[in-house]
């Protein structure tokens, strides 16, 4: 397989493999990287993920017609001034965003000769991995925190999956895969570690500036919690404007609850590393992670990218949930978090009138408990 693994920070690079590596200098997850194809716009063929196959790993996919989704002129923006679309990601196979790095990270290491793979998830990477594996004939094994949502947990188990519940905050899940891993033949297929998944979420960034014509957006409003979405889109719209493609990195904006909110506190107080919390009860469970791996790697590319981090309170997602309802879009709490970080943001000043934003609707109402 052509490319390499590559640490954000330094200079180390290794050959891909199996298990997701830590850079030995810096300790922090590695990206993948391949030298830029010569291709235009016009020479790419199909849709969805695999459209975008000469800036992937190149392997013989695994695909459930994952990507494709709508962008959406949202009704929310015209009060307020701004030009808001909704990217329909929970319009995705298995109902979330994660189909994208899912589609890619199984299809590697199926290539590289995986056998069983193993993961932690609050339920949506969960759902993913299982049905990818499925898919291409390989078992997983998903570790999942005991608060997981119902509906989450049985999608997983519908795939054939193995599923562990596992007591205690979210770090606890991550432990017990990864002890998993190391006392059985599984490999830790981590949506968080695994720099084939952010491969997979880059994809989001093509298609949101093809369904615009190519043309620069202004803003992109981010749910995080491990922060795979915004590094994916972050690296993809990177790539772009290298390409020629579009003319800027639009800026990427951080929401996360104020129950759990890392990457905010560190980004407020002037923080290279995310600021350990301690997790709260939220309705956006999939960004309750205290300790996410990638926050370093976040915070430089939420600078980079000349963005801000805010946080929402549970009132807030809720409304913003229930306005998308009546906009005729059925979303889980998690993906009603960035819709209800707009008016903050236009209140600090952030986003000006007439300006696009777009903002990724990560998952399905129908997973919410």
């Amino acid at each position: 397989m052509e490319g390499f693994l590559a640490c954000p920070f330094c200079s180390h690079k290794e050959e891909p493999g199996l298990n997701p590596p830590l850079c030995p200098r810096c300790g922090i997850p590695l990206r993948w990287e391949k030298e830029s194809p010569n291709v235009s716009p016009l020479g790419l063929e199909g849709r969805g993920v695999w459209r975008y196959r000469p800036f992937l790993p190149d392997v013989e996919p695994v695909t459930l017609g994952e990507g494709g989704t709508p962008l959406l002129a949202a009704k929310l923006g015209e009060p307020l001034g701004v030009k808001v679309f909704w990217k329909l990601e929970f319009l995705n196979p298995t109902g979330s965003f994660k189909d994208r790095g899912a589609a890619v990270m199984v299809s590697v290491l199926r290539s590289l000769g995986a056998k069983r793979l193993a993961d932690d998830s609050s339920g949506n990477a969960g759902a993913a991995l299982a049905a990818y594996a499925a898919a291409a004939g390989l078992s997983a094994r998903l570790f999942v925190p005991a608060y997981a949502s119902g509906p989450k947990v049985r999608q997983i188990e519908a795939y054939g999956a193995e599923l562990v519940r596992v007591p205690g905050p979210r770090p606890e899940a991550a432990m017990a895969a990864r002890k998993a891993c190391t006392e059985a033949d599984f490999v830790y297929a981590s949506h968080n570690l695994s720099p084939y998944f952010v491969a997979g979420l880059t994809t989001l960034a093509f298609e949101i500036a093809k369904d615009l014509g190519w043309r620069a957006l202004d803003h992109v409003v981010v749910p995080v919690g491990g922060g795979g979405l915004f590094l994916g889109l972050f690296y993809g719209f990177s790539l772009l404007v290298r390409l020629g493609w579009v003319e800027k990195i639009p800026r990427l904006h951080v929401a996360q609850p104020e129950a759990c909110a890392p990457i905010v506190l560190a980004w407020e107080r002037g923080s290279a590393e995310p600021l350990e919390v301690e997790p709260k009860g939220t309705v956006a469970e999939g960004t309750r992670i205290p300790r996410p791996e990638r926050g370093r790697e976040v915070l430089w590319a939420l600078r980079a990218a000349g963005g801000a981090a805010v946080t929402v309170p549970e009132e807030e997602i809720r409304r913003a949930q229930k306005e998308l309802a009546q906009e005729g879009l059925y979303v889980e709490p998690t993906a009603a978090l960035a819709p209800a970080a707009i008016p903050k943001l236009l209140a600090c000043g952030l986003l000006s009138p007439g300006q696009t934003v777009v903002v990724p609707l990560t998952g399905f109402g129908l997973k919410a408990s």
